[in-house]
């Protein structure tokens, strides 16, 4: 719980700063790295792929066709910008990262529109064939 609290009083010192992305996309992107830990059955770090992937798959499983739609009202736009907020915590001292890591790691690896719209659009219509 005192983790959380913390987490909570740096997140809003950063927001004050920074109005670039919401306290939902820094809130959403330490759910997607546990659900992506726990998918995986890893303890501690993930790759930034890895976690792109636990992102795109929780941000479908919890907003469906909204998804695109949420993380753009959030401010977060392409892979990119989770880079960013990520690299933001890990400056904070808030996560932590191997020396492999790079910013660079998050950039264009899927787009967004093909993602969570073509894409979503895409597994309905499979269903529909069941």
């Amino acid at each position: 719980m005192g983790n959380e609290i913390e987490f909570e009083r740096d997140l809003d010192r950063l927001l004050k700063r920074n109005k670039r992305y919401t306290r939902e996309a820094y809130r959403f992107l330490l759910n997607a790295l546990h659900y992506t830990q726990r998918k995986l059955e890893k303890q501690g770090h993930v790759t930034g792929r890895e976690l792109l992937e636990g992102i795109k798959e929780l941000a479908l499983s919890v907003y469906g066709p909204m998804a695109k739609q949420v993380l753009e009202s959030w401010g977060v736009h392409k892979t990119d910008d989770w880079g960013d907020i990520v690299f933001t915590l890990i400056r904070m001292g808030l996560l932590g990262k191997t020396p492999r890591d790079k910013k660079k790691d998050f950039a264009d690896v899927y787009d967004f529109e093909d993602v969570f719209v073509k894409g979503y659009r895409y597994r309905v219509e499979e269903r529909k064939d069941l």
